[in-house]
């Protein structure tokens, strides 16, 4: 009897990957890879997809196998039939089949918010060398199309990525970014480490004492507001950087200036007055790059993981979630509370004073180690004790200030 062997495996022929891995989720004693695939696709890895249907027979025509296959009508034993050709077989998926583009972006497309020449399009560059940069009116479009059909989305399949930012060393934490990372579905991939260097830009000719009003984003102005208060230079936000230089390009006007990079410059034709006008020097901004597959992540370098918790109520419960870390020498890198949307407050019955009413709290954590890591596994787990809400929201490469 012929033994019909069907190979069933998938692949990407696409930029985009056929899987929809929607979490790193928690099952009980172990954080698993929650792999979902919502539409499949039957092709060769290094063979024709006409080839991935392949029937085996027995080595002799009518010899008659045993139920478990391994005794022929000579009473010899033979091992299972499989195909001649090996290199027909499908080969095991790897971490290059997961991540179809290569390492300098070639073929992806890298939403950021704002104009070309904004802080978000370097940090894109600065992750991906040769990728696409497609600007967004602002961060929720980087996510979806909402209120203008024309704004590009991962979620809708238009770009592969997005920038975010996160914090700065000066200014602190995004708040309303942190939210949106709760909101969607996607996952971050990595991070990336931009230095910032503000500088005043004006119109070719204009000398600095000729400025009197400077535009940027409201960041930005924070960031330099010493220094523009030396200068006795009225500040005007704008919605970003970049898109400041482009007004200041377009008014004409010698009194005005603006406070962006140095490629805002050059791309608008403006002329740099001064550099590094923050008041900090050192002064970095943390973007994530979030996609909507999650990576494999591995021990072959530096990882950084993202979760976010909400925790039972009790004493101590706090000091309790940040020891499951500590016991097992997980460094955490960064700790954000946020008040939890569509139940901000808690009531808690007390038979001495009636109730009491206070906020209820999401924790954002990073922490490094890497997810494949037995320590890092472990250490969810416990923490799953004292949470009522877990969700992972990337494993990815620790980045460095070059």
């Amino acid at each position: 009897m012929a033994l019909k062997c069907v190979p069933i495996f998938f692949c990407s022929q696409k930029p985009q990957s056929l899987l929809e891995i929607p979490a790193l989720g928690y099952s009980r004693g172990r954080i698993v890879l929650d792999l979902r695939p919502i539409r499949l696709e039957c092709c060769a890895l290094g063979a024709s997809a006409q080839s991935a249907i392949c029937l085996v027979e027995d080595e002799k025509p009518g010899a008659k196998t045993s139920p478990t296959g391994k005794i022929d009508n000579d009473g010899n034993t033979i091992s299972r039939g499989f195909h001649k050709d090996l290199n027909l077989l499908p080969k095991p998926l790897s971490k290059a089949d997961l991540s179809p583009f290569p390492d300098d972006g070639s073929n992806v497309r890298v939403a950021f918010q704002g104009i070309s020449g904004a802080y978000g399009e370097d940090a894109a560059l600065k992750a991906y060398p040769n990728c696409e940069t497609v600007p967004c009116d602002q961060f929720e479009a980087a996510f979806n199309v909402r209120m203008i059909s024309t704004l590009v989305a991962v979620e809708l399949w238009l770009v592969d990525k997005a920038v975010l930012p996160i914090e700065n060393s000066v200014g602190g934490s995004l708040h309303r970014n942190y939210d949106l990372l709760l909101r969607h579905r996607l996952h971050i991939v990595r991070e990336v480490l931009l230095v910032v260097n503000h500088c005043l830009l004006a119109l070719p000719g204009v000398e600095k004492q000729e400025v009197k009003r400077v535009l940027s984003h409201p960041q930005a102005l924070a960031q330099c507001e010493m220094a523009l208060t030396k200068m006795g230079i009225v500040r005007v936000s704008a919605d970003d950087s970049a898109g400041a230089a482009k007004i200041v390009a377009s008014s004409g006007r010698r009194d005005m200036g603006a406070i962006a990079s140095a490629r805002a410059a050059a791309l608008y034709g403006l002329d740099i007055l001064a550099e590094k006008v923050q008041d900090e020097d050192d002064n970095v901004t943390r973007y994530l790059v979030l996609t909507r597959e999650p990576i494999i992540p591995g021990t072959d370098r530096l990882y950084k993981t993202s979760i976010v918790f909400t925790l039972e109520e009790g004493p101590g419960m706090l000091f309790k979630a940040l020891a499951v870390f500590s016991l097992r020498g997980i460094n955490l890198s960064k700790i954000e509370s946020r008040p939890q949307k569509g139940r901000p407050l808690r009531v808690v019955d007390d038979s001495n004073k009636g109730s009491a009413k206070y906020f209820d709290y999401l924790f954002y954590i990073d922490f490094e180690a890497s997810m494949a890591e037995q320590r890092a596994q472990n250490a969810l787990e416990h923490l799953q004790e004292y949470a009522r809400f877990l969700r992972v929201l990337g494993c990815y490469p620790m980045d460095e200030v070059l």
